[in-house]
């Protein structure tokens, strides 16, 4: 048997070694936990032992999860997402339920033991298989910028109401197990109990946190600070546990306590670290829990055990967010993405084997297949756009429609900037576009901002502008620019990659959180790269200078120098026939494109080597094809380079003549 240390290091060595591979193969660091557990696990290669030690380690990470829920627990969300919630939620929780309770009945009168379940035990069942993995789901709505769309609003409202559903469940399901003559006391004396705690940690709660931690705050230790975030969860988490009910109820109430307060977020930072690790862990034992000689045993079983909870809620949620008003379309995404099991599901789970309601041989076929269906569930996401588009019939007309109203709005602008993205950057760019008399055409995901927007008078779409489609409709190739307003790399690459597709020559000025991806959003082809944390310190910088006396004049700058170093090459734009009137000594900064023919001068030379910057200009960019080159001085130009160039206008003049002659 292996020691504490030991055991320690196996699972964390086996964690690392399992969430690299699958973060390589783009898959939830999750389904890496539970594969490591099925690995070392009793049943598989027998490294560790699924004992009672490892559980209560695991246990804690249900705790912080609780914690972090209650932490994101808002009533101003909550009041926003209320129809959905409360609406689809919890006819979604319920119906996954009673669905189940009436197939054990029917099963009951057909199958032998041990597969006649009491509905105590069905109930139970179907608690665990209503619940869906906030993880993944969440993570691949993210990638996939879905969070704002139709069926991405349903699924995160039905997720919350399925975290929400899990206090009571946690109160409910040990109280299955007692017999039937003293089930209505045994839930009585259950719920007075909870009623009891949760009302002493609300009420004096909700009193005593504020000042709590103003007094730990004042203190100035982040040690402290610690220690006393600790205390709380754990401490919450203690007093629910003597009080007979679940440690993961006391963490959910304590979470919802520190929201409150003025220092939820640096809270949420603090607790991620904890979080995460006692999560891996709970997910490795859960791994552990599974047999793999019974489930290659008993193959068809888990099989149909996976197919029927899959395909059973798929069919329930789409018919139910069909029944709130969804489209067939938003319907199938919704069912799709919620088909699979979830993380509280194995707490519950647990919870079930624990009260002895079910036959451990079915718990391990249950778990079995729930594993399997969330290993399974990036993948269904991921291909959910092509299954809609197969079955969903009037898919494709909702579709075309969209792209129809994005290309009525757009078909009689020219030389105008698509915005992608119409949240609070894109419609301040707006403003100013519309004030200088630019004409612009937005598009933005999140209806209820679209439909506001457009009431105003906006130049807004629904619309998605990672879709070639969506661009093609906004009139990308009659554009002057594209901006992409929202901070997401991942999308910003893929915008890049679709918009140099389309409109090689278009530039395309991209917004980031930090310098972090700048040379990777340059090497994707982005003219520009607006970092916030940059404008935000000029900002702090020259406050500062400003308030210590230094004359404003110097300030202004010396902050537009570092503005100018920066943004260098925001300087300059394309000129028109229309204004030469604006600039008749051809005096200011201005872009000019070069296309390089078979017997042009520098071809075949480095860029280097043709001295540039003695006559004033220099090269912003070179395009060869499609694609957009590196532009240093050791570049080789070939026939066919579109080489821009930047400089007063005598300037690239002069340089044009050294490129071709």
């Amino acid at each position: 048997m292996a020691s504490g240390l030991e055991l320690t290091l196996l699972l964390l060595g086996s964690a690392v070694l399992g969430v690299v591979l699958f973060r390589m193969l783009h898959l939830p660091p999750m389904l890496g936990y539970l594969a490591v557990g099925i690995l070392i696990g009793p049943h598989a290669l027998g490294l560790a032992d699924n004992n009672a030690s490892t559980h209560a380690l695991a246990e804690f990470g249900v705790v912080f999860l609780m914690f972090s829920i209650g932490l994101e627990f808002s009533l101003s969300q909550l009041k926003a997402m209320r129809s959905i919630v409360f609406g689809l939620g919890l006819a979604q929780v319920l119906a996954t339920i009673a669905a189940s309770m009436a197939l054990a009945l029917v099963l009951a009168t057909v199958l032998p033991p041990p597969w006649r379940i009491s509905w105590q035990a069905a109930f139970a069942l179907g608690g665990a298989l209503a619940m869906s993995s906030t993880a993944i789901v969440s993570k691949m709505l993210t990638e996939r910028l879905e969070l704002e769309s139709q069926h991405g609003r349903r699924i995160i409202g039905v997720l919350l109401f399925q975290d929400l559903a899990v206090v009571p469940l946690l109160i409910l399901i040990p109280s299955l197990a007692q017999k039937p003559t003293e089930l209505a006391a045994t839930l009585g004396w259950a719920s007075l109990k909870a009623v009891v705690v949760l009302v002493l940690l609300l009420f004096f709660g909700q009193k005593l946190m504020r000042k709590w931690f103003t007094l730990v705050v004042k203190r100035r230790s982040q040690e402290l600070f610690m220690l006393n975030l600790l205390l709380i969860t754990l401490g919450a988490a203690w007093i629910t546990e003597k009080a007979g009910l679940s440690m993961a109820l006391g963490a959910f109430v304590a979470g919802m306590l520190v929201s409150e307060t003025q220092y939820k977020h640096q809270v949420e930072e603090d607790i991620k670290p904890f979080r995460d690790v006692l999560l891996g862990l709970f997910f490795i034992t859960v791994g552990m829990l599974l047999n793999v000689g019974l489930v290659l045993q008993h193959w068809l079983l888990v099989l149909a055990l996976l197919c029927g909870p899959v395909l059973l809620k798929f069919a329930l949620i789409a018919g139910l967010a069909k029944l709130f008003g969804a489209s067939d379309g938003v319907s199938m995404r919704t069912g799709l993405a919620l088909a699979q099991a979830g993380e509280f599901g194995f707490v519950l789970l647990n919870l079930t084997a624990g009260a002895a309601l079910i036959d451990p041989f079915i718990i391990q076929l249950v778990l079995a297949s729930m594993v399997l269906s969330m290993l399974i569930a990036p993948l269904i996401i991921a291909k959910s756009d092509q299954i809609v588009m197969k079955v969903a019939t009037n898919e494709w007309m909702l579709q075309s429609l969209q792209l129809t109203q994005i290309a009525s709005r757009s078909m009689a602008l020219q030389k105008h900037v698509i915005v992608a993205g119409f949240g609070r950057s894109g419609q301040s760019l707006a403003t100013l576009l519309t004030e200088e008399k630019v004409t612009y055409q937005a598009l933005d995901l999140d209806p209820e901002r679209v439909q506001e927007a457009q009431a105003a008078g906006a130049h807004v779409a629904y619309g998605d502008a990672a879709r070639r489609e969506s661009l093609v409709a906004a009139g990308i190739n009659r554009a002057s620019c594209l901006v992409i307003t929202y901070a997401d790399t991942a999308s910003a690459l893929k915008v890049l990659h679709l918009a140099h597709e389309l409109a090689p020559a278009l530039p395309v000025i991209v917004r980031s959180h930090d310098d972090t991806d700048l040379d990777l959003l340059k090497r994707a082809g982005a003219a520009e790269v607006v970092p916030e944390a940059l404008e935000g310190s000029l900002m702090l910088a020259s406050h500062a200078l400003v308030m210590m006396g230094v004359p404003l004049r110097r300030v202004v700058h010396r902050v537009q120098e570092s503005r100018d170093e920066r943004y260098a090459s925001l300087r300059g734009y394309f000129h028109g026939a229309g204004d030469i009137s604006d600039d008749p000594a051809h005096l200011y900064v201005r872009l000019h494109t070069v296309t390089l023919g078979e017997h042009a001068g520098a071809v075949g030379k480095c860029i280097g080597e043709l001295e540039l910057g003695a006559v004033g200009a220099e090269v912003t960019a070179v395009r060869r094809g499609r694609q957009r080159i590196d532009s240093s001085a050791q570049t080789v130009l070939h026939a066919g380079d579109v080489v821009v160039l930047r400089g007063s206008g005598e300037a690239v003049t002069r340089a044009e003549g050294r490129l071709l002659q």
